[in-house]
């Protein structure tokens, strides 16, 4: 694989002059187009020791305008970033819309490693490089730009390189007995390379060999690349932009290319076989929930000790009583390392990046525990049925959802996902109680009213959703929640259940 790009190519020091002026020229250009495109652009850079990977990232930030670079280097992790999942740091540090962002020793260093050294298995290699492929996978449907450089030295080509930089007093700090150590390990570490390369480049994300022994060929050939993608993208999208308007005009206001095609309304569903008469008499219910509150408290303090982090997912219809479930959680645990998030439309910074990208950022550190009020559920539920997001992008995003909750529970948390149900006309009692009583008037919206009328296509939402991410390591909890009192206890007793089983198992974050 690596003999084109040990061919000892060069590039005059003339040429590259004559080259660079026009070739940052055109850089620049399409930068400016960019920053008001609706995709980022990702360059991942990787290869072999000595190859030039910092210095062509320093020069990309000089010939293009840097305050629109996000430029990273991800070193080894800190313990904040080892009690999170692994991918947890790279979603916090993806570029917006519209920004180019530059990655040294990226999500593939950490598998290249561990393969070298023999701490991974041809099977546990295969298994995290399908995880950044799934990973680069949801990017690029997100629209991103996605190229990956490798720049290769051959192993007498990175001898000589090592020996240079150590030759000059100013350079000889950036070579380590760590760099020699991997030179003499470089038939491994080319062997893993091909392996990664091979089973990674992909027309979404391709990789790009590099020849790295001389810097003005290195330069100007990762600097033509670039700018050749870049321009392809913004080229194209220009093109799909032109041709879609007049399509628009002939369409009429009422024509939508996202409309979403709902089956027939009245279908049995998962929901229609909840029993719904459960309920707990007063009594019996500051009973349970006492007993549930203490019982839960023992095992924060116990998961809190032992490092077992906790995420709950809530979803449900309006006035389903999710709050009031919430509130009884957490009135059970040390509100310290207790927080909730309460989900609602998209902030200008969150629609600048691909829609998980905002509860990845919230995830916790080691034995917390994190509550969504509404989650990323929302992508198969209210914007499948409003519109919100277009078949495409909410069909393919069960597939995201299970790989994202998969990567939380390999990684020790305890997911829970709950789904508070109540019937139409229970929903109806409480919105008529809540317009007559003023404390509680404020929950009650003109949409909330509207969302009724679309009983039906929630009810379809969520048996698909059900179907397709209540899977064996995340079922979905479904909540007979007509008696509030019966809810609260179910949602509490269900928390238990899950702590004492991670508990028993012996799980704790991992890195």
């Amino acid at each position: 694989m690596f003999e084109t790009a040990e061919l000892g190519r060069e590039l005059s020091k003339e040429v590259f002059k004559e080259r660079e002026p026009s070739l940052r020229q055109a850089l620049l250009e399409q930068q400016f187009r960019l920053r008001e495109a609706d995709f980022p652009v990702i360059v991942v850079f990787a290869g072999v020791d000595g190859a030039g990977k910092g210095e062509t990232v320093k020069l990309l930030n000089e010939w293009m305008d840097p305050r629109y670079i996000e430029t990273r280097a991800f070193d080894t992790p800190s313990d904040a970033t080892l009690e999170r999942p692994l991918f947890w740091r790279y979603w916090a540090k993806l570029p917006p819309r519209g920004r180019l962002g530059l990655y040294l020793s990226t999500w593939y260093s950490q598998p290249l490693l561990g393969r070298v050294y023999g701490e991974l298995d041809d099977s546990q290699f295969n298994k995290a490089l399908d995880d950044i492929q799934d990973f680069e996978r949801t990017l690029a449907d997100d629209g991103a730009l996605i190229l990956k450089f490798w720049l290769h030295l051959g192993r007498e080509a990175q001898e000589a390189r090592f020996k240079s930089l150590e030759a000059d007093p100013l350079t000889e700090w950036r070579v380590s007995e760590k760099d020699w150590k991997h030179w003499r390990m470089y038939d491994s570490f080319v062997g893993a390379a091909e392996r990664l390369i091979t089973r990674t480049s992909v027309v979404h994300a391709p990789w790009h060999i590099v020849e790295g022994q001389d810097h003005h060929y290195r330069s100007v050939r990762i600097g033509e690349l670039l700018l050749e993608a870049i321009t392809e993208r913004l080229d194209a999208r220009q093109h799909r932009r032109s041709a879609a308007a007049p399509a628009r005009e002939s369409q009429g206001p009422e024509d939508s290319s996202d409309a979403v095609s709902i089956e027939v309304p009245g279908r049995l569903t998962v929901l229609s076989r909840l029993d719904m008469d459960r309920a707990l008499k007063r009594a019996e219910y500051k009973r349970q929930l006492k007993e549930q509150q203490a019982r839960l408290n023992t095992l924060h303090r116990q998961a809190r000790q032992r490092g077992v982090t906790t995420v709950m997912a809530f979803e449900g219809w309006d006035a389903a009583g999710k709050g009031g479930a919430i509130r009884r959680l957490a009135a059970a645990m040390d509100i310290r390392y207790v927080r909730i998030v309460p989900i609602a439309a998209p902030t200008d910074e969150e629609k600048a990046h691909p829609y998980l990208w905002r509860f990845w950022r919230h995830l916790p550190r080691a034995g917390r525990v994190l509550i969504f009020d509404r989650s990323w559920y929302g992508r198969v539920l209210v914007e499948r049925v409003e519109g919100f997001a277009s078949e495409r992008e909410w069909k393919r995003a069960y597939a995201e959802i299970n790989a994202f909750e998969a990567q939380l529970v390999e990684h020790g948390t305890v997911l829970l996902k709950f789904w508070l149900h109540i019937t139409p006309e229970e929903q109806l009692r409480r919105f008529e109680e809540r317009a007559a009583t003023p404390h509680k008037r404020w929950k009650l919206t003109d949409e909330d009213w509207r969302n009724r009328e679309r009983w039906d296509e929630y009810a379809l939402a969520v048996h698909d959703m059900v179907e397709r991410t209540s899977t064996h390591i995340a079922p979905w909890i479904l909540v007979e929640a007509n008696s509030k009192r019966y809810a609260r206890v179910k949602v509490i007793t269900s928390v238990c259940e899950a702590l004492e089983a991670a508990l028993a198992r012996g799980d704790k974050a991992r890195p």
